[in-house]
Formats: C-alpha cells, structure tokens, sequence
C-alpha cells in the first residue's frame, strides 16, 4: 500500500515530555521502539493498554497537517526540504499546556488562545497542500462516518481534513475514547498528577515530519525540523 506523511508537532527527544508521553502510549515515533509503561496509581483496574491503542500508532503529537498521500510526480525528498525551508523562517513561540478533556478523549491542551499556533497551522495546511494526493472515496467515506457540517464537508474535499482553519484545535492525544464518564474523570486526574512537572509554559520550535509506511503500520518520525534553523 502506498506511504502516508503528516506534518505533526513532536516534543524534542530526549525531553521529560516526550519520554514520559511515549512511555504512555506505548510507543516511540522516533526511534520504533515499544515502551513499557510503568504503573500509576488508581488506574490498576482499567485496560491501559486498549486506553491508548488509537493514538499509540500516531506517536505522540499534535496534528498540523493531516496524514495524506503523495501527490504524483512529488517525492520524500521535496517534501522534507520544503518543510525545512518553511521551519526555517518560523520562530518558536511560548503556550501553556495541560492535560484536558476534549469530549470523550484526553489530551495535552493549549491554556490560552495562541495566535502563533493558528498562524503555524495555517502554514503547515496551505503551504504543503500542493504535496497532498486527493482523498480516494474510500477515505472520504471513513471521514464523513462523523457528522460534519456543510463548510467542515467541503473542506475535507479541499484540503484533506475537516477541522482545519476556525475549526482547528491543537492537542497531543493521550488516549483513544472514553464512554464512562466517571472513568474519563478518574483518569484524568491521574494524568494531570502524572505530567504535573509538564504542565505549564511549553515552547514550541519545531515541526516534525511522520511517515507510515502502509495503513497498518505506526506512524514514525522522519526529522524533526526546528524553527529558525
């Protein structure tokens, strides 16, 4: 099957961020790796395992630009150059985050409204959309199981992905849906205690290019690209 990319946010490797998130997931996009996550106290009952099986294949990250498919006539190498030359004239910029919920998902959140997240999102949309290959119809399909409005419908056909511009929220997913809402609760104060030394200001200075081989394959980290460079 063909390669997807993604342009995501990553934390850098190596940062107490990065690690403890992967180690969370099950999972590092930089190196492959499976991780062994270590116990957390008043989550013994639950199925971690199953908690994070939807975003553990992404790899820790926030979306910029969704996953897609090259495009003819475009290649790897051209893409990763022009994120690099797009990194390059970006500066990095300073949001809090925090473990929050987002409906029935939990995730790393912004605490304020970042101009300079939208700004680079818009960037990482635009700029690269000319590397995209068309949705097939039966990626279509699978996007439009979720209800979506008119304006979310058209851009999907033209820009790959619904929730993008006004619709667009940045997080870093911690795990896959959580129906009970209690257990949701519980859960999140067990995150929020668990990267309680990672919450607060983050500085955000790159963006990172994913790859994934086939549809059933995890996504792994080409480059990391870091602003200003």
């Amino acid at each position: 099957m063909t390669a997807r990319y993604a342009i995501y946010y990553a934390p850098r490797p190596g940062t107490r961020l990065w690690d403890k998130a992967s180690a969370w997931l099950g999972f590092d996009a930089y190196t492959g790796a499976a991780l062994t996550r270590r116990p957390l106290p008043g989550l013994d009952a639950l199925d971690l395992d199953a908690l994070t099986a939807d975003p553990r294949g992404y790899g820790f990250h926030g979306t910029l630009k969704a996953p897609f498919e090259l495009a003819a006539g475009r290649s790897e190498a051209e893409l990763m150059a022009a994120v690099g030359e797009a990194a390059a004239g970006l500066l990095p910029f300073e949001v809090p985050i925090a473990p929050a919920a987002l409906g029935r998902f939990l995730a790393f959140q912004l605490q304020r409204p970042s101009p300079e997240m939208q700004a680079l999102h818009a960037v990482c949309v635009r700029d690269f959309d000319a590397f995209r290959a068309p949705l097939s119809d039966a990626d279509l399909a699978r996007r439009r199981k979720a209800p979506l409005t008119p304006e979310q419908d058209a851009r999907l056909v033209e820009w790959g992905y619904p929730h993008v511009f006004e619709d667009f929220r940045f997080h870093m997913t911690l795990t896959g849906s959580i129906r009970d809402d209690a257990v949701r609760t519980r859960v999140l104060a067990v995150l929020r205690d668990h990267f309680a030394e990672e919450t607060g200001a983050h500085l955000f200075d790159g963006v990172a290019v994913f790859k994934q081989d086939d549809r059933q394959a995890p996504f792994k980290i080409l480059d990391r690209l870091d602003f200003g460079a």
